[in-house]
């Protein structure tokens, strides 16, 4: 029998390389671009006049959080900005944005209301910024970009780069924690089943072992090292605690977000 008629497709943790993630993330966020932005678009601030900076499903939003510091007159850039529904409210606080994402098709989904907003849009993999040195004061992104590759090192070295001297440097990704859990809001949500200390990624492939999609995980301490590499001055670990009500997104809900936190907030400058 020819193996191919028995494939099938997998799911599982496993070591995946830089160029294989990249290659999955631009496909899948290119094919699920419009169904992610029907479903999660009006949370994401879609369905607010000038947009929202949400810092994740937890709820924290940058009008009450304050970590981007004063954005009036400020160059600012947005990396992951799928939609650039964070973007165009910075962009309605007096900054001056640039908005980037992997994703063509993340990108088309936000570029009339970006348009409007004066918020120009770059197709580009934020390990390697087409952009010059210095040329920001904030560099930001919410759930953009850093899960989604094997080397974030790069991506932070490259926020780094074009950010000016003391310039402020702020990105949500999944709690760590998260990783050990089962990604389901419920209470089976709640039991530790897997090692927290896995660095594998968590993988998708197709049934010719072709990889769809891929997340990386990194421990609290793993994410300080690699901003510190970065020569980033750590200047806080935010753990939001739950406000989105009766909200459910994966394995965000009220009933584990009450005990365990399912984002962390990076906040570092450049030195």
């Amino acid at each position: 029998m020819d193996p191919d008629q028995t494939a099938q497709p997998s799911v599982g943790r496993r070591a995946v390389g830089a160029a294989e993630t990249v290659a999955a993330q631009r496909s899948w966020w290119d094919a699920e671009a419009a169904q992610y932005r029907r479903e999660h678009g009006a949370f994401l601030g879609d369905a607010r006049p000038g947009s929202d900076l949400v810092w994740g499903p937890d709820g924290l939003r940058e009008q009450d959080a304050h970590l981007l510091g004063d954005l009036a007159g400020r160059d600012v850039l947005e990396i992951g900005a799928g939609a650039a529904q964070c973007a165009r409210w910075v962009a309605g606080r007096g900054a001056r944005v640039v908005a980037t994402d992997l994703s063509l098709g993340m990108l088309r989904e936000g570029a009339g209301p970006a348009r409007a907003a004066g918020v120009p849009l770059v197709q580009c993999d934020a390990r390697a910024l087409p952009l010059p040195d210095a040329a920001f004061d904030v560099v930001f992104t919410s759930y953009g970009a850093l899960p989604f590759v094997a080397d974030a090192g790069r991506v932070l070295a490259e926020a780094a780069r074009v950010l000016r001297p003391g310039g402020r440097f702020a990105a949500s990704v999944p709690h760590p924690l998260r990783w050990a859990l089962p990604d389901v809001p419920g209470r089976e949500g709640l039991t530790v089943t897997h090692s927290y200390f896995d660095r594998n990624a968590y993988v998708e492939a197709d049934e010719h072992g072709t990889v769809t999609y891929a997340e990386h995980h990194r421990t609290v301490g793993d994410w300080v090292r690699l901003l510190v590499a970065a020569g980033l001055v750590v200047c806080d670990l935010v753990e939001p605690e739950w406000g989105s009500g009766e909200a459910v997104w994966g394995g965000w809900s009220r009933l584990r977000g009450e005990l365990v936190p399912g984002t962390l907030v990076l906040v570092a400058d450049r030195a």
